[in-house]
């Protein structure tokens, strides 16, 4: 085999895509990396990093583009480390998508199933209701952003395409009064400076609450700060100040002040009211997320009636849609706040069949067995990392009829289907959802059924 060495130049036609959105060429025998390159484009290449597990190259000069290709439409693209599909059509990021579910479900699971469709957003653009900014200082101007992808850099994200326009124009507004007022950005390696983050969450009808983030106090400041946000953004309802001494990457930590109007959010979804302070758990996309819990719904709830049991509930949100029509729902999930959230939700909207129990999701399926408690159905809504071995083994412990997986990660699912097919489960319908257009994250539901001994 050839070695491979920096600054080396090549050409080579890309044949795949990974996860991260990186196109795949073969150099010698060996797979390279190529940040911004569709299948099926021919690319004359620099090599950037040639180390023994991975190369990685940057594409010079594109000699034939895919017809896929389109103009990213965002002048952040390829500098921050948010969007990685701006360069490709929709229709060719939802084809993709829905091939890496299914590629997992064979490479890694083993498994005969096929995701059949993937659920497109009616919305790729704007569809954000969560921004979290990072601020900094870039030549002794306060800008607030993303990080540089692999990095804690800051880009500049005034315009993203993705968040609200109300909270492009609420950092901008809190940048410019740090200017006026020479207010400092928090700098992560000194742990000095003052303002962290700029957070705004915005609700179905326009309202929003802005969240700023802070090491310290603004003290005679603050108020010119309030006024500032006001005059920006007049749908505004409420505006808050973290105080977060912390060292390290948690936003939301310390004690919360507001500075004005009221610090929590109303908003719909699935037909539920649900208030919103800057800690709650919510859904990011809620237009997709209605899409998502339908399925996830339909797939546990054939009929009305029986118990079915939540794993990783949130703040309830799936729970609340499952109480319309179980007996009984019971939700579990190790967050506290998400817990308290859940209740509350559960309170404001008068349902009074669910049950939000406060622990690790093994542990509460355990208790629930002991207690000789047996779901009809099992939902689980994991984190990325998935299901650990012993709570699939409490799950099939309590040997419901039906169980559904939402997962935010196509390689875990596969893992962790392929282990519930062990103990008698077999997957029978899954459908993909695109939450988060334009990036590489897709969602899918996953129902499965107990087979006969």
């Amino acid at each position: 085999m050839v070695d491979i060495n920096k600054n080396q130049i090549y050409e080579a036609t890309i044949e795949g895509f990974t996860s991260e959105g990186l196109g795949v060429c073969r150099i010698n025998g060996r797979a390279v990396f190529v940040k911004g390159a569709l299948p099926g484009e021919t690319w004359r290449l620099r090599i950037v990093k040639a180390g023994k597990t991975a190369v990685y190259a940057r594409g010079e000069t594109c000699l034939g583009a895919s017809p896929e290709r389109t103009e990213p439409g965002c002048p952040l693209f390829g500098r921050c480390g948010g969007c990685g599909l701006m360069h490709m059509s929709y229709r060719e990021e939802l084809k993709m998508k829905l091939a890496r579910v299914n590629d997992a479900f064979r490479r890694i699971g083993g498994l005969q199933i096929e995701a059949s469709e993937i659920i497109p957003a009616d919305a790729i653009l704007r569809y954000r209701n969560k921004s979290v900014y990072n601020i900094s200082e870039g030549n002794g101007v306060p800008v607030f952003g993303f990080y540089r992808s692999g990095s804690h850099d800051v880009v500049s994200a005034q315009g993203c395409p993705l968040q609200s326009e109300t909270a492009d124009a609420a950092a901008a507004a809190v940048c410019a009064w740090m200017k006026s007022h020479k207010i400092s950005a928090y700098n992560d390696k000194s742990g000095k400076g003052a303002v962290r983050h700029v957070f705004v969450r915005s609700a179905r009808d326009g309202s929003a609450v802005c969240c700023v983030v802070s090491a310290e106090g603004f003290g005679k400041h603050t108020a010119f700060l309030v006024s500032a946000l006001r005059e920006a953004c007049p749908e505004l309802t409420g505006i808050v100040l973290c105080i977060n001494k912390t060292r390290g990457n948690t936003m939301l930590a310390g004690d919360f002040y507001t500075l004005w109007g009221n610090a929590e959010l109303r908003d719909v979804l699935c037909g539920f009211e649900f208030l919103l302070s800057p800690q709650s758990f919510f859904q990011i996309n809620p237009v997709q997320a209605e899409k998502l819990y339908d399925l996830a719904v339909g797939f546990a709830m054939p009929d009305s009636g029986g118990t079915i049991l939540d794993l990783y509930c949130g703040a309830g949100t799936i729970s609340l849609c499952l109480a319309r029509r179980a007996e009984k729902v019971i939700g579990a999930e190790i967050v506290p706040e998400a817990v308290e959230n859940a209740r509350e939700n559960a309170r404001l909207n008068g349902i009074t069949n669910a049950e939000f129990l406060l622990g690790d999701a093994a542990e509460a399926a355990k208790n629930l067995a002991d207690r000789g408690i047996h779901p009809d159905a099992v939902v689980v809504d994991p984190p990325r990392k998935g299901l650990s071995p012993e709570v699939i083994d409490e799950i099939c412990r309590m040997a419901p009829e039906r169980m559904v997986y939402v997962s935010c990660n196509p390689a875990s699912l596969a893992r962790d289907l392929k282990r519930f097919s062990e103990f008698g489960y077999a997957p029978s319908v899954g459908i993909a959802v695109d939450m988060f257009p334009r990036t590489t994250h897709v969602e899918t539901v996953v129902s499965m059924s107990r087979m006969e001994a």
